[in-house]
């Protein structure tokens, strides 16, 4: 079976996305449509290259000695400044000039590393997405949201450069391990605890049909997730309202990151960040003791973990949080949720209230 959601873009700033079994074959061609005869190049995560290039070279894509194929060892510890400034040497060495374009191939650190260096490259280039782990097509590839890390903190360097289009199929998940698939997961609830109940009803009732990796489960969960990202993202690009409600668990999540030298994976940071959140809202008396409960087992259920490691005392991640670039002066806004598929934006924030809550959640 063969299933396609095409959600054009109205707004031209922002990207096309194509969701559907069977749209590897056709990813060559459809660049060719948008980009003509012009110069195309490509970054793959370098372990994606190992298990999927033979057999997409099949299907026109470029193959093994092709100058246009850089491979790049995507990881949290290579998501820097100077990966950005060694992959944009080895374009001027392949011959990229300011009407050429980057394809981005892998998960969200290539989509985040490749994206950025299309946005400053010759003052800006076009760049498509082809994102191959759950994470990155649920979330990370939607929305032009690109950048590198700082040893301060995640993220701390980059800009808005949405892609001009982008292919999800979930044939690429076949080769996803349980870890990797996981981290999506956060992200597939993170988005239906902010602002679609029906998907959360759906991911509640069809557990074991998206364990399996069920096509057509995998289409409606990464369709629903894809069509409210971009809806949010069309409403408010660059962040100004909105969209933070997207940064749900990512506030404390970041700071887990940070202080683990990324040790804890984004999922898995996100899923306690969520949590957090969750506990927090309850204690201030917005949200029900019974969907903070649901939230957790919807986490657990996952293997994700609830609770912050040990290791990380509350006055710790506390610090950490201080760079986090969601600060407006001294403020830090933290989306907190009020019921199954509703969040608020949350401004004064008493300390003590967080502290209390880091140092108790539950396991």
């Amino acid at each position: 079976m063969k299933l396609t959601l095409s959600l054009p873009a109205d707004d031209p700033r922002i990207s096309d996305i194509f969701v559907g079994e069977g749209l590897l074959e056709r990813v060559p061609r459809s660049i060719e449509n948008y980009m003509g005869n012009r110069k195309v190049y490509w970054i793959w995560d370098e372990t994606v290259w190992g298990l999927w290039n033979a057999r997409l070279q099949r299907s026109g894509w470029p193959g093994e000695g092709d100058r246009r194929i850089i491979l790049f060892p995507a990881s949290e510890a290579n998501k820097t400044l100077s990966s950005i400034e060694s992959l944009a040497r080895k374009l001027v060495a392949a011959g990229a000039d300011r009407e050429s374009a980057l394809v981005a191939v892998g998960g969200g650190v290539t989509g985040d590393v490749a994206g950025f260096l299309a946005s400053i490259y010759m003052r800006g280039i076009p760049h498509f997405q082809v994102p191959t782990t759950l994470l990155a097509q649920v979330d990370s590839s939607v929305g032009g949201k690109t950048g590198v890390d700082l040893p301060e903190g995640k993220n701390l360097v980059g800009s808005f450069h949405q892609p001009t289009a982008i292919w999800m199929d979930p044939r690429f998940l076949e080769t996803l391990p349980p870890q990797e698939f996981r981290q999506g997961m956060s992200e597939v609830i993170k988005t239906a605890m902010i602002g679609d109940a029906r998907l959360w009803i759906f991911l509640e009732e069809q557990h074991n049909a998206i364990e399996r990796k069920d096509t057509v489960a995998l289409l409606r969960m990464v369709s629903a997730c894809c069509d409210f990202k971009a809806r949010v993202v069309e409403s408010d690009e660059k962040e100004a309202g909105t969209r933070r409600t997207l940064n749900f668990g990512h506030t404390v999540g970041h700071a887990i990151e940070k202080l683990s030298a990324y040790r804890v994976p984004h999922g898995d940071a996100v899923a306690v960040g969520m949590n957090a959140a969750a506990e927090l809202s309850l204690r201030l008396g917005m949200l029900s003791s019974q969907d903070a409960i649901r939230l957790r087992k919807m986490c657990s259920a996952w293997g994700l973990p609830v609770g912050i490691p040990g290791e990380f005392p509350p006055e710790a991640v506390m610090q950490a949080m201080q760079s986090d670039k969601k600060r407006m002066g001294d403020v830090l806004h933290f989306i907190l949720p009020i019921g199954i598929g509703r969040v608020v934006d949350y401004e004064g924030l008493d300390p003590a209230d967080l502290s209390a809550v880091l140092g108790s959640l539950p396991d």
